[in-house]
């Protein structure tokens, strides 16, 4: 990177990392952003001791000579004018993460899936910590990967969470093991189809070759079709099929098949996390620990320990007989559906929040008339959800104003013996800074209950 002229576009958490990584390895680094001053004003002071100049309000002009190279962050829409420009030109575009790659020294495993993402990669890293390895998680988790790769002076292994934003400016970045944890609908008004969608999300393993491993789930018939595509070893996982090869569900008890010969795990009930779902996780997780010499004993250790991950559901409170789970992460109607599978018990949902591209929300209408005993809805989307789960014959709704209301009035309804689930099933950026923001404040709410 010494002395080449390079580009940051965006002052986001991996913009920032990137734009001083870069600089401290010697190139003519330019950071800017479509924000005014005013906006960036925490951003620019991170920035003022760093030998880089700094962009507001719009971008340089993109054109030969200028650039060497532009280094985007996942938020930055691949029609913005600066990508356009740059392309048109041959100036090559990496993404954080390619960056990231190119500077990292040891091998990486990297999770991307529309749910489940998140849960997978903490599950995957807290094994081989727990196994001895020197293991970091980073990525689209909250860490950029960036970040962690200039710390680690020595070998280390990478644990990586990637968005399908992240994996749309990616050339050299290799995996050692690819995971897919499932496709559902989402960020269509970025990919525009699910189409787009998958072959975004299948850049993940296309430089592997066959000494690397794809982890895919058998279950999703688009993922599982993706097994042609690969040059990687697949391993499947499954938990409502037998496979000869792959991780799946026997007699109670997830396994290792492989050769003929079948391996246990552990028992599914001792996983600390609630939910089929998380005993997809844990199997997308096995398949990985296996792939890169875990033995089954201790993959089980951290399976029967593993807590989750904050904001999926997190348990916050039991108050009176009331549980009170906090799912803020559930930004999608299929992430929604799989929370309210995880419980048996009654169910008072609080749902609702700011829109997420062309969004349907009819199969979680019929999972709350088949889950929930009260729904609770909040922000810019309640009047539709509202209007879709009226047409099931469901009609013990509330509309309120804000998060603190629908706490409160959660609180009031529910009886001992049940839960009060926040499973939003849309974004946070009504009222939030984001889904962590939205946790956050829902938790300080059930906590002043007591």
């Amino acid at each position: 990177m010494r002395d080449r002229k390079v580009l940051v576009i965006g002052m986001g958490k991996s913009g920032l990392a990137a734009a001083k990584v870069l600089a401290a390895a010697g190139a003519e680094v330019v950071v800017s952003d479509a924000k005014v001053k005013e906006e960036l004003t925490a951003a620019l002071q991170e920035l003022k001791d760093w030998p880089v100049e700094t962009v507001t309000g719009g971008y340089p002009e993109i054109k030969p000579g200028r650039f060497d190279l532009l280094v985007t962050s996942p938020g930055v829409p691949v029609w913005a004018p600066p990508l356009v420009q740059a392309s048109t030109h041959g100036i090559p575009i990496w993404s954080e993460i390619e960056l990231a790659y190119r500077f990292a020294r040891g091998p990486m495993v990297a999770v991307t899936g529309t749910n489940g993402k998140t849960t997978t990669t903490a599950l995957i890293g807290q094994m081989f910590r727990d196994a001895g390895y020197a293991a970091s998680v980073a990525g689209n988790i909250g860490t950029p990967l960036i970040q962690e790769v200039a710390q680690q002076a020595g070998e280390h292994l990478f644990v990586v969470e990637v968005s399908s934003f992240q994996l749309e400016w990616v050339d050299r970045f290799h995996p050692r093991v690819a995971v897919l944890t499932n496709l559902t609908p989402d960020h269509l008004e970025r990919h525009g189809t699910m189409e787009n969608y998958l072959a975004t999300k299948a850049r993940i393993f296309r430089r592997q070759n066959r000494e690397d491993y794809t982890v895919l789930n058998y279950d999703d018939p688009e993922i599982r079709e993706l097994a042609r595509q690969t040059q990687g070893q697949v391993i499947f996982f499954s938990s409502s099929h037998t496979l000869e090869k792959g991780v799946f569900a026997n007699k109670g008890n997830i396994c290792i098949g492989q050769e003929g010969n079948l391996i246990p795990v552990c028992a599914a009930q001792e996983l600390t996390m609630p939910g089929r779902h998380n005993l997809e996780n844990a199997m997308a997780a096995v398949a990985v620990g296996w792939a890169m010499g875990l033995t089954a004993a201790q993959m089980a250790d951290t399976l029967r320990s593993f807590p989750g991950v904050p904001h999926r559901l997190e348990r916050v409170a039991f108050i009176k007989g009331v549980e009170y789970i906090n799912d803020s992460k559930g930004t999608n109607p299929e992430s929604a559906i799989k929370a309210l599978d995880a419980f048996q018990k009654p169910i008072i949902l609080i749902a609702g929040g700011s829109r997420k591209g062309d969004v349907d929300f009819g199969a979680f209408a019929e999972k709350i008339q088949e889950k929930v005993r009260e729904l609770i809805l909040v922000g810019h989307t309640a009047p539709e959800i509202k209007e879709t789960v009226l047409k099931t014959g469901f009609c013990r709704v509330r509309v309120v104003h804000n998060l603190e209301e629908a706490v409160k009035t959660a609180a009031g309804l529910a009886k001992p013996g049940e839960i009060v689930l926040l499973s939003p099933a849309c974004a946070s950026f009504d009222f939030f800074r984001n889904f962590e923001h939205r946790g956050e404040v829902f938790k300080k709410l059930v906590h002043s209950l007591v």
